[in-house]
This record gives structure tokens, sequence and C-alpha cells, in this order.
């Protein structure tokens, strides 16, 4: 039995903010730790849903797919449950003929169809888009959230549900009978999970641009994407391993902005705001979630770039680590133990 037992989530972020919720509708008494929850990696990011891309794409990422989709499937009742808006217009790919081919043959290894856009439904779903690009490919299996408001919206559900929150670092469970850790790339609880020194920090910047041009869907091509909200439009996203240092650098802006404006020449002169954060990665990819080797520690973190699509499938686990319930079909692959061990 869940009822009374206490939980202290370090962490603010998506993995923190969903599995606090998780445990509270489980029934647990939770306490959310963090000490700058407005600037932890999941505000600086595209809120990106995209199973297909990320796994077209991303070597690392193809042999998830299964996993990546059932994490995504999770979203619709969680946008439920707290209210988070989907944007489930998809996502369009631009780019060299090569880079197209390359795309195209990833779904097909996928068992994923594409959507063939001529020039002028490519202008109709992204106006100002280069007229380098004669055509491109879709797919709708690709949504996205905006995360400032879907953390928001997430925090109050689970304050609604009885979590507490506090604007401080956890250094242990404190009067917590389990503690969860969903610090990302914060090493400050490595004494308490040695798990946590199998981490790489990876630095990203994504910039949003006020007033902008916002189109219809997400836009993807080499090395950058560019995404509507906030009045505007948001590019995305830089990833430098082995970085920590979270103040935005102006040389990777300036590529970034450069990339964005090859997508859409207009942008040619903007200044964006820019962000940066340092998300964290595991070895494979994936992340850790899980019991740690020290008793009534679960781990939840090392998403890298997809910690947004994978919150509420992290969650489950987190909660059913805690409450004693099955985990799921997907929990060995993400244990902590695949590493083999602690530090």
């Amino acid at each position: 039995m869940s009822r009374g037992v206490k939980v202290t989530v370090a962490g603010a972020g998506a993995l923190g903010l969903c599995s606090a919720l998780a445990l509270a509708d489980a029934g647990c008494e939770v306490t959310v730790w963090d000490p700058a929850p407005e600037a932890n990696a999941s505000a600086v990011a595209g809120g990106m849903i995209a199973p297909a891309f990320e796994a077209a794409l991303d070597p690392e990422a193809a042999p998830a797919f299964d996993l990546l989709m059932a994490a995504r499937n999770l979203w619709p009742a969680l946008e439920a449950r707290a209210g988070v808006a989907l944007d489930r217009s998809g996502a369009v790919g631009v780019g060299p003929p090569d880079w197209l081919g390359a795309l195209q043959a990833g779904f097909v290894r996928l068992g994923l169809r594409m959507t063939e856009l001529p020039r002028v439904t490519l202008e109709d779903l992204a106006p100002g888009l280069s007229p380098a690009f004669a055509d491109g490919l879709m797919t709708r299996e690709d949504w996205r959230l905006e995360p400032g408001p879907a953390m928001a919206a997430l925090r109050g559900a689970a304050t609604a549900a009885g979590v507490a929150f506090r604007t401080r670092r956890a250094a242990d469970a404190g009067e917590g009978d389990w503690l969860v850790v969903a610090t990302g790339a914060d090493p400050g609880l490595a004494d308490v999970a040695p798990e946590l020194a199998r981490l790489t920090p990876i630095k990203g910047h994504i910039l949003r641009l006020a007033g902008a041009p916002q189109g219809l869907c997400t836009v993807r091509a080499p090395g950058v994407y560019a995404v509507p909200g906030d009045g505007g439009l948001a590019l995305g996203a830089t990833m430098e391993v082995g970085v920590s240092d979270p103040n935005p650098d102006p040389a990777q802006a300036e590529r970034l902005l450069s990339a964005g404006v090859g997508l859409f020449p207009a942008l040619a002169g903007a200044r964006p705001q820019v962000f940066a954060g340092v998300r964290a990665a595991t070895p494979d990819g994936l992340p850790m979630v899980g019991p740690s080797s020290t008793e009534r520690v679960i781990l939840a973190t090392g998403a890298r770039r997809n910690g947004w699509l994978l919150a509420p499938l992290v969650a489950q686990v987190v909660a059913a680590c805690v409450t004693g319930r099955d985990p799921g079909p997907y929990a060995a692959r993400l244990h902590p133990a695949r590493f083999g061990g602690g530090a």
C-alpha cells in the first residue's frame, strides 16, 4: 500500500513533475525540491514529443523506437489529467536530397510512412520557408508542447493533488521514506546515488524570436528545427557533449541563428532571446529509471534530449517502484543496473 508513504522528489523538471503527480495519484505524500525550478533544462527545450524523427535520424534512438512510441502514447492521458496542451500538427523535414532520402529510408525501417509534400504545400505550412527547399516529408506521428505552459500545468495539477514544493536543494530523502532523483545533469546527489557518475552533461541552446512568422507545424532540417510558440518562433538546438556551463554562448547562438536563416531568410538580422540549458545523457541514450544501489533511492534522470517525450513513461515506472506495482514492459531497459552497478 502506498497510502502514507512519504516521497522526496529532487528536481522540478519534466521528469520530476510528472513523477510527483503520478506518485500523488498513487496516494503518496510528495514533496518536490528544486532551488531554481524555472531554470532547469526542461524549460530550455523545444518541447518535442517526437519518436518518429528521433528514431529515423538518430542511430542511437532507433533501437528504442517501440519504447519512444509507448511513451508518446501515454501523453493523451496526461494531457487530460493535467491540462497540458498537445500540438498534434506533426513535423515536416526539409533539406538536401541525400538527407531527405536518408530520412525516408529511416522511416521505412521503422515501418512508418511519410507524406511527400510539394513546394506549394510547404509554403502553406511554413510561410517564408526558403525557396531552396522544393519539397519535403511530413509525419503526423510527432507531437509537441510548449514547455513553459506545460510545466505550469503539471505543477498546478500536482499542487491540487497535494504535492508540496520547496525552493531548495534536496541533500537526501530528508523526512521522506523514498528519494526520487530527477536532477538531470546536476551531480549534487552523487554521494547518495553513485549511478549519477554514469551521466554525461550535454549543453543545448535555443533561440526565441518574438513576432517571427510561426507557421502551422514543426520544421526540421539538418542541424536545426523551427517550432511555433509563445507568439513567435523557436530555433533549436545545439548539442555540446561534455559541456556543463549553463551560460549562453554567443558563438553557438550565432551558429544556430545562421542555420535558422537558412530555413527562413527573413530571420536575417533578427535579435533573438538566447537560452541555454544542460541535460544529462547515459551511455545508451535512454534514461536511468528505477532503484539505485542505495536503498530507497529511485533514479529518474538521463533522458538526453527526450525528456518531455519520455516523462509520462518515466513517471509510471517511478510510481510503480515506490508502490510495489508492476513497472511495465519497459522497466528493464531503463533500469540503472544495466550499466553494471554504481559508479
